[in-house]
Parts: structure tokens; C-alpha cells; sequence
């Protein structure tokens, strides 16, 4: 999973959607000059308003800003008023209406892009803020806000120090203001039981990070600096404190409300998020299809990795469903048994990094670029939504580390409980996260999309165009004979690529088909193969999140339908590393418009 480490802010981008279409003028509606210097003019006044958007941008989300390496704004933070709110969204909406003012026909493609990414943005921003109302019923929002005010400007060396320490400083200065806001907005008959739950064990975390990030260093300043860092530390702890008497008193009782979005809601954010030709009914469809060819697969190496083995259950050659269950199930436990050590997962997991970067270098599968990762445990702020993800360094900050975070097994879980989690985390499926967050995945990925003149699009990259490339290198690895095609590595690599599947049908089942919990935990621990211990952690990301679990098939099926147009159209000529080396430099918009680029189609 490729996440930020702070929640989506009220101005954050919904990543993707299906805008109005500029269109494209015929080539001989006008002469050829007169239609040069429109483009010039139109693509100039694009150019302009694409700074004023980014500026605005910055200055109204400042956690985000420090995020994308903008650091103007590091000693502020995101104003989640009713004023704060009034300004993004009047501020919003004259942007839109300066896009409206733009001859979209008469830019470059790669403009068109951009514009097309620019109006998803500015829509998706003023439907958060006046129709989702996540700011009323989401109290992640402000926990996520907090956390990523001080983790950062402290994870990474973009400045000295001292600097960073004075910035964290005023931030924490002004959280327990966040902290109050929050408890103005929140409507507890709106806010969802899991969501008050989750953010009152998430809120001590935010201690942990001034403990591992700013108290280790404060002997570095002295004189006022020093004393102000100091009362600012004091301060956020007394508010912290207060704020956790509130949730655990006041909030986590009377959180009453209905985590469930419904049709109408999810399909708009749906479109805001995916941007993508796909509507609900066609994810669906499509990846129900999915789950039965895919398990037709691991059957049949089911039967070929437990032939002549002793206890081996039935394996005829047409199974019925629960036949098939029981061999899948049986050739799985084979590589559940090949598991770390509950205390060796960290140590795994950097040498499956190294084993699938030699392998792309090797098999000439990508560019694989220079820039540094790094493997560290997850900040306690972010964890209990996802296991494992990549957090790369914001696009305006150059030069920085890649990490490769880890949810620690946590220190209170039994022996029984740590047994199911390396189940489903054993050897080859710590190869797969290392393929998917690492190399050729997320890691390689941001590296290549940076390197992207348009500062724009590195700002709104797209959520599936970066969760489907990391799904699409699983399956290219596994063709390319990653571990020598061992079958056993192919059978967990497909239960994997279940999982993807699964989320989509997860997401939409749970906020628009009012799944229950049995219902979610059959999908995931009896049809795609999950162990109990992820799927409980997958029901509690499914309630708390939304829209966002299917953007990994949604994602992975447009690179794999984008793949086999290319290689149809080049024929002969396809070459594998150059066609992901174009994909990757395109600076990961939605797939749909890397296609239309590469194969010269219409912008829309």
C-alpha cells in the first residue's frame, strides 16, 4: 500500500476522477499558425493558473504541503474551522472558474492531463467539504492531521534541524487548537463507533512521536528556542491527555453514527477516487469473474504440488467447491510452514528486498533507479489500517529516503496470535510485499514518476495508477520466474493477487450492500484464502476507510488491459523494459490517460 502519513485534509485530493472531457479540435479547424499561437496562449494561462492552484493549495494545507516538500508553510497548520472551511472552498471554486475561463481544446496533450487532473481536484475538495462532510463524523481526519504534522517535518533531513525542531515547535504549539476544533465539528451521532474507537487508541501515538523524534534532539537548541520547544512539549501533552479523557468520556459513548456511506455517496467518491471508465457494477462483475479463474489456477497447482504426498486430500479433475477448497487450502499450508520468527521479520524483509531488486536488475525488467529505501516499523499513529506500506518522499523534496514500513507484531500478542499473522505473513508472502512496496513496486515507481517536469501531476498522482503498478509487478515478476517459478511462490503470489481482488468486492459489499462482519470474513478467510488475523484488520480498515481498497484491481486491471493494447499495436517491436520505463515516466496520472499518451489517442 502506498499511503501518506497524514489523513486526507478537507483541501487533500480524492485521487482521480471522471471530469468534464476537454475534447480536441479537429486538425484543420484552423490554420496552422493561428492554432500554434491559441495553444501557446491557452497552455501559458494553464501554466499560471496551475502555480496559483498549488500555491493556494499550500498555504490552506500546510501538513500536506510539508508532505510534498513545500516547506513555506512548516510552522502552520490546516485551519478545519467553519472559516477555514469557507475560505478552501470559495478559494476552490474561483480556481474552477478559472478553468472554466481556459480553451481546454487548444492546449498540449500533456495539458489537457493536467487540466482534466486540476478539475477532479478542485471538485473533489468542494464535494468533501459541502456533500461527505468528512470534517462532521471522521475524527481520523484530525488524528491523521496531527501525526503528519510532526512526523513530517521529523522523518526526514530536508532541513537542519534546528530548523525542523523550530517548525515541530509552533506545530505542536498549535495542535491543541486542532485537538479543539475537532471536538466543535464532530457531530458524536454522526461519528461511527469504529471511528471513535480507533482514533482513541491511535491518540496516544501522538506522544510516541514527540518521544522518538523530538525529545531525543531538544539538547540540540538552547536559550529561547529551547525553552519554547519545551513548553510546547508540556502543553502537548496536557492537551493530549484532555483530548483522550474527551474521547474515551464523551466520544467513543455516543458515537452513534452509520459507517456505511450508501450508493449515492460511495459512487461519487468512487469517481472522484478512481477516475477510471469502470463504474461499480463493472468492478463487480469483472472481479467476481476474477475470483473464479484465479482459483481455477491454484487448484491446479494444488494438484501438482500435492501429487503422491502423503494425507493429500481428493484431487480430481473436476473438484466440486469444496474439493477445490480443501487441496488450496492444503497445498497453502505447505508454504505456511516456511514462515520468520516472530522477533525476524524486519531482518526478512530487508533481504527479500535485496533478492527481488537483484532479480529486476538482472532479468532487465525496469530501470531501477539509485534513490535510497529503507525498511522501519511503522509509527504507532498510522497503525491498524494497513500492515505494510511505502512512504516515499514528497515530490518537491529531492535526494530523500524511500521507507518500506512494517506494522510490528505488537509486544501483548500470544504466541497463538503471532502464529496466525506469520501464517499469512510467511517467507514468500514477505517476498510479495517486498516486490509490491519495494522493487519493482512503489519504490521504483515514485522514483521513476518524480523525475516528471509537471509538479502539478506529481501533487495529484493517481492512487490506482500506483496501487495497480505495484499489483501489475507481482504478476510480472511471477512471469519473469522470480524464486526459479517456484510453484509454491506462484500459489501464494496468487492468493495475493486475491486479496486485491477481494478488497474491491470487500469495499463495495460493506458500504453499499450493508455487508456484516460474517459476511466480509467469509469473502476473505474462505474465498480468497486470508488468515483470520488479516481479515479481522481488513474489516476494521473496510469500516474506516472507503473507496480506497479498490483502487488496487481497479488499478491493476487498466495496466493489464494498457499492456496488451501496446504489445497489439507494436507488435514485433514491443520491448518489455522500454514499454515500463514510458509507463513510469508519465509522472503516474490515472492509467487511462497514460494509455491515451503512449498510444496517441484523445485526451479524455
Amino acid at each position: 500500500m502506498r499511503r501518506s502519513l497524514i489523513a486526507l485534509s478537507l483541501l487533500a485530493a480524492l485521487a482521480g476522477c471522471q471530469p468534464q472531457q476537454p475534447g480536441t479540435a479537429p486538425a484543420d479547424a484552423q490554420p496552422a499558425a493561428t492554432a500554434a499561437e491559441g495553444r501557446s496562449e491557452a497552455d501559458a494561462a494553464f501554466a499560471a493558473l496551475s502555480e496559483r492552484a498549488l500555491a493556494t493549495w499550500f498555504e490552506l494545507s500546510p501538513v500536506s504541503a510539508t508532505r510534498t516538500g513545500e516547506h513555506a508553510h512548516d510552522q502552520a497548520l490546516d485551519d478545519l474551522s467553519a472559516e477555514g472551511r469557507r475560505r478552501a472552498v470559495e478559494a476552490n471554486r474561483a480556481l474552477l472558474a478559472e478553468l472554466d475561463a481556459i480553451d481546454a481544446a487548444q492546449l498540449s496533450r500533456e495539458h489537457q492531463v493536467d487540466a482534466l487532473l486540476l478539475r477532479n481536484r478542485l471538485e473533489a475538495s468542494v464535494w468533501n467539504v459541502e456533500t461527505l462532510q468528512s470534517w462532521a463524523w471522521d475524527p481520523l481526519l484530525y488524528n491523521g492531521l496531527a501525526g503528519g504534522a510532526i512526523y513530517n517535518l521529523m522523518a526526514r533531513e530536508f532541513a537542519p534541524l534546528p530548523e525542523r525542531l523550530a517548525s515541530a515547535t509552533a506545530r505542536m504549539e498549535k495542535i491543541p487548537a486542532l485537538f479543539a476544533q475537532m471536538r466543535e465539528n464532530l457531530d458524536p451521532a454522526r461519528v461511527p463507533k469504529v471511528h471513535a474507537e480507533t482514533v482513541s487508541r491511535q491518540n496516544p501515538g501522538l506522544l510516541k512521536l514527540v518521544d522518538e523524534f523530538i525529545a531525543p534532539h531538544a539538547a540540540t537548541l538552547d536559550g529561547e528556542a529551547r525553552t519554547r520547544l519545551d513548553a510546547a512539549v508540556q502543553g502537548l501533552r496536557e492537551a493530549v491527555a484532555e483530548h483522550q479523557a474527551w474521547i474515551d468520556g464523551t466520544l467513543v459513548p455516543a458515537a452513534a453514527g452509520e459507517f456505511r456511506l450508501g450508493a449515492d455517496l460511495y459512487d461519487q467518491k468512487l469517481r472522484y477516487s478512481l477516475n477510471a471508465s469502470l463504474t461499480r457494477q463493472d468492478i463487480r462483475q469483472r472481479a467476481e469473474a476474477e475470483i473464479a479463474r484465479v482459483r481455477g489456477e491454484m487448484y491446479a497447482i494444488a494438484q501438482t504440488v500435492l501429487k503422491d504426498r502423503a494425507g493429500a486430500p481428493p484431487l480430481p479433475a473436476q473438484p466440486d467447491d469444496d474439493q477445490r477448497q480443501a487441496a488450496i487450502e492444503a497445498a497453502l499450508e505447505l508454504a505456511y510452514a516456511e514462515r520468520p520468527a516472530r522477533d525476524a521479520v524486519f531482518d526478512f524483509a530487508r533481504q527479500t528486498l535485496q533478492t527481488a531488486t537483484d532479480f529486476t536488475r538482472e532479468h532487465d525488467l525496469v530501470t531501477v533507479p539509485d534513490a535510497p529505501v529503507r525498511i522501519i516499523e511503522m509509527p504507532e499513529f498510522q497503525r491498524g489500517v494497513a500492515v505494510a506500506y511505502c512512504d516515499s518522499p514528497g515530490p518537491l523534496d529531492k535526494g530523500l529516503e524511500t521507507y518500506y514500513a512494517i506494522s510490528p507484531i505488537p509486544d501483548d500478542w500470544s504466541d497463538a496470535q503471532a502464529e496466525s499473522f506469520l501464517r499469512e505473513y510467511n517467507d514468500r508472502m514477505i517476498h510479495l510485499l517486498s516486490i509490491h512496496e519495494g522493487v519493482p513496486g512503489h519504490y521504483l515507481e515514485g522514483a521513476h514518476s518524480v523525475d516528471h517536469p509537471s509538479t502539478l501531476r506529481a501533487v495529484l498522482r493517481s492512487g490506482p495508477f500506483a496501487e495497480g503498478w505495484a499489483v501489475y509487478t507481482e504478476e510480472m515478476m511471477a512471469q519473469a520466474g522470480y524464486l526459479d517459478r517456484d510453484p509454491l511462490f506462484r500459489l501464494v503470489q496468487l492468493k495475493f493477487y486475491l486479496r486485491s481482488v477481494a478488497n474491491a468486492i470487500l469495499d463495495i459489499g460493506v458500504h453499499v450492500d450493508g455487508w456484516d462482519r460474517e459476511r466480509a470474513m467469509e469473502l476473505m478467510v474462505r474465498t480468497t484464502f486470508q488468515q483470520e488475523s488479516e481479515a479481522t484488520g481488513k474489516w476494521v480498515r473496510a469500516q474506516v476507510s472507503s473507496a480506497q481498497l479498490p483502487t488496487y484491481f481497479v488499478g491493476a486491471q487498466e495496466h493489464f488491459d494498457m499492456r496488451r493494447a501496446v504489445e497489439a499495436a507494436r507488435g514485433d517491436a514491443f520491448d518489455l523494459k522500454a514499454y515500463h520505463d514510458e509507463v513510469l515516466s508519465q509522472g503516474a496520472p490515472p492509467v487511462r490517460f497514460v494509455r491515451q499518451l503512449i498510444l496517441d489517442e484523445p485526451i479524455g
